[in-house]
């Protein structure tokens, strides 16, 4: 700026002192939620979101399958059916749940209650190991099932409609903050099981999405939006020279299994073609306590699903999700975790949180983009060879993705601080208590089942430990819970409490019809809204 007369800087322009405006809807997306890129380009941008979910599709059945008495046959065979289901979940869901792009897949939320079903007393003396893992898929199948139930009343009820209702944009942030942020242990822990390969992915891939673009300017748009398409094969072929140039020949089995990209197990277990099918396994067997403890995580993963689908309309530049829209997506899932139960997937369905970032990484928050993506889940899980070859990437090398996308979904909480007045106590004492709370009481479940082997709540009922314990060990759950109590409790009903907490930012969102975008955003296909109206 040019210097003005007696050594004084040139006073400021009055935009430069005005801070940024308040934006209902994201801008600076390339392609939003209705209107889809090039077909070429919406393919392969579907292609990587397939690639993205992969990593979560194949690392929860890898852990658990051998668990269960499972053989490398069985842990693809389930690996193609998470795949399969999920396909069906997300086409389900972005036709319509909310209508947004967001991919339903597996859950790391259900693992705590399938880990309690592997270890259940009454699958314990089974001596044949394969007859023992489909007793307990069986069971797992039945426990899903029950509690699908749970999201699918509370969904389609409308209950949670009116829960989604007194949810302000300060409550949401710690909710939607912590369901990305809350994922940190399945960042840099996992890229540095094997830094080799997971450290290289991660630097290739901040410097294609974020350097290149804005050095190669002919080629920005290619750069920053198809990032992971260029950096996992480069990072893959690498890991690969690694491998069969030998040098991990005398690492221990752990290094070998994590940095090899020989040791899956998945394409030689792979059938060439196979279509999944309900009650693959056998018949679901059905336990009170299994189901309980199913149903709450049934019940967290319905917490972290709705901070992901706000987290999904910031980033696909619509406006903020209406209730009535949110309970129907909600009903949806359920409908995905029954499926999860009927085909026998091992693992409950919730919204990918890894792709809500990827959304934000490419700025293209297309509906059709997800629902391509979608067909290649459907297509890879029936053609099993071909869909192992990907799903045989190294984990570190989707922990590196993991550090950005779940960063990205993070940042959306953060995002919504704009509408509310930081300059508040009441605000800063919500805010700070809740994330700290969201961060610090998780970790003392993890901590103490780490050492003891069993979660800090013990009584002789089982499957009440297991409900609290699956509760209380969620970052997003705590977090969420915490804010929303103390927001809708604390002086709510003073106007200046309103203004500070964002409240009236939302109330035309509060209802379906009181903003004219819902319909662009949110209105069902084939004229359905008749029949199933949206309050």
């Amino acid at each position: 700026m040019a210097g003005g007369g007696g050594g004084g800087g040139a006073a400021p322009k009055q935009d430069d002192l005005t801070p940024h405006p308040v934006k209902d809807q994201l801008p600076g997306v390339s392609y939003c939620i209705t209107s889809p890129p090039p077909w070429p380009e919406a393919i392969l941008l579907g292609f990587q979101h397939y690639l993205v979910m992969l990593g979560t599709t194949v690392i929860i059945p890898t852990a658990l399958v051998p668990q269960m008495g499972g053989n490398n046959e069985d842990k693809a065979v389930v690996i193609q059916t998470l795949l399969f289901v999920a396909g069906i979940n997300t086409l389900l869901q972005s036709f319509f749940g909310t209508r947004l792009p967001a991919v339903i897949g597996g859950s790391y939320t259900f693992v705590l209650p399938t880990i309690s079903i592997i270890l259940a007393g009454r699958y314990a003396n089974e001596p044949n190991p394969h007859t023992k893992f489909l007793r307990i898929m069986r069971g797992t199948q039945g426990a899903l099932i029950v509690a699908s139930a749970l999201q699918i009343i509370v969904g389609f009820s409308g209950l949670w409609r009116n829960v989604a209702r007194y949810l302000s944009p300060l409550s949401a942030a710690p909710l939607v903050a912590l369901v990305g942020f809350g994922l940190y242990e399945l960042g840099f822990p996992s890229v540095a099981k094997c830094v080799e390969i997971g450290l290289p992915e991660l630097i290739l891939l901040v410097i294609f999405a974020m350097y290149l673009p804005h050095t190669v300017h002919m080629l920005k748009s290619i750069f920053d939006r198809f990032a992971v398409l260029f950096t996992i094969p480069i990072v893959w072929l690498y890991a690969y020279l690694l491998t069969v140039g030998g040098a991990y020949r005398n690492a221990p089995p752990k290094t070998q299994f994590h940095c090899r990209t020989d040791r899956s197990g998945l394409i030689g277990g792979a059938p060439w073609i196979r279509v999944p099918y309900p009650f693959q396994w056998g018949a679901p067997t059905f336990d009170a306590g299994e189901a309980f403890a199913m149903m709450a995580a049934s019940f967290v993963a319905l917490v972290e699903s709705t901070g992901a689908f706000i987290a999904v309309s910031r980033y696909a530049s619509a406006t903020p999700i209406p209730p009535s829209v949110l309970s129907r997506g909600i009903g949806w899932q359920g409908i995905g975790i029954l499926l999860d139960g009927l085909f026998g997937t091992g693992n409950g369905s919730s919204v990918s949180v890894e792709n809500a970032g990827l959304l934000a990484l490419t700025r293209v928050g297309s509906r059709r983009v997800i629902q391509i993506s979608a067909g290649f889940m459907i297509f890879f899980s029936i053609l099993g060879k071909f869909g192992a070859v990907f799903a045989s990437i190294p984990a570190p090398i989707f922990a590196a993705l993991y550090c950005i996308f779940f960063a990205y979904a993070g940042s959306a909480g953060l995002g919504f601080l704009q509408f509310c007045n930081l300059n508040s106590f009441r605000t800063k004492f919500i805010l700070g208590f809740s994330v700290f709370m969201g961060l610090s009481v998780p970790q003392y479940f993890n901590e103490y089942t780490s050492v003891a082997g069993y979660g800090p709540v013990h009584t002789h009922s089982r499957w009440f430990n297991d409900m609290i314990n699956v509760l209380f060990s969620s970052k997003a759950f705590v977090a969420g819970f915490v804010a929303y109590l103390l927001d809708n409790t604390i002086h709510r009903h003073e106007s200046s409490v309103r203004k500070d907490r964002g409240y009236h930012w939302w109330d035309k969102f509060r209802s379906y019809r009181t903003d004219t975008r819902s319909e662009e955003f949110y209105s069902l296909p084939f004229n359905l809204n008749k029949f199933f109206p949206s309050v």
